[in-house]
């Protein structure tokens, strides 16, 4: 009896340790495949026409008579909201800002104080989604020029005129097409890589969207603009 113990006891001990080592192998070879993967990018563009202009239109101008400067600066203030009036947009589309009054001599003394005391200076902004209608504007911006209006104003002191902004405000729209085609872009890569090592595609370890650029198409034309999604996928691989 005690000799079917002891042989009964080594079976169970023997299968024991099989079971132990088998479920052990499963978890080793579950481990290796999980721990191998590969990781891909994925990108789409789109090409979009801007549907935002800003266009500030800074002036100023200088002199010694405080109410001769002013009178000036409000004339060219008209001019170029008569300027954007004839270019068909209506007075809400355009914002004066404050006008900022600048005393050169406050802190200046001798050599070094300028011809003129004073510099009256403001900007003229148009922000409208006319974008069409903006860049024939933009084309006739000489126009002003003719009309005595110097934008960036006088002095060569004042701010620069630079050019309008054009913005694409509805990436909300495309966005969800875009990171489904950069996805898709991804897998296809990481299929790619896995037929080559002779692999699988598993399920996904990680994913990340990335970075979503608007950027000009080219210097010539900001009025068009890409959008570019960009995501980052890892996939397991399995044998």
């Amino acid at each position: 009896m005690r000799d079917a113990t002891r042989i009964i006891t080594a079976v169970l001990l023997t299968l024991g340790l099989v079971a132990a080592g088998w479920f052990a192998s499963q978890g080793m070879a579950r481990l290796r495949t999980q721990d191998r993967y590969v990781t891909v990018k994925g990108s789409a563009e789109r090409m979009v026409a801007a549907d935002l202009v800003v266009w500030p239109l800074p002036h100023s101008v200088i002199g010694n008579d405080l109410a001769e400067v002013q009178r000036r600066l409000d004339a060219n203030t008209a001019t170029i909201q008569r300027f954007f009036a004839d270019a068909g947009f209506a007075a809400d589309e355009v914002v004066v800002s404050p006008p900022r009054l600048e005393d050169r001599w406050a802190y200046a003394y001798g050599e070094n104080r300028a011809p003129e005391r004073y510099r009256y200076s403001t900007t003229v902004t148009l922000r409208t989604e006319k974008v069409p209608q903006a860049l024939r504007a933009l084309r006739r911006a000489g126009d002003l020029v003719s009309r005595g209006v110097l934008i960036g104003g006088e002095g060569g002191e004042g701010a620069a005129g630079g050019g309008p902004q054009f913005d694409y405000t509805g990436l909300n729209s495309i966005k969800p097409a875009l990171i489904a085609e950069a996805t898709a872009n991804a897998r296809r890569s990481a299929e790619q890589f896995a037929k080559d090592s002779g692999a699988r595609l598993a399920g996904i370890r990680t994913a990340n969207q990335g970075v979503v650029s608007i950027e000009d198409r080219d210097a010539g034309s900001p009025q068009i603009k890409k959008v570019r999604v960009v995501t980052t996928v890892e996939y397991f691989l399995r044998d």
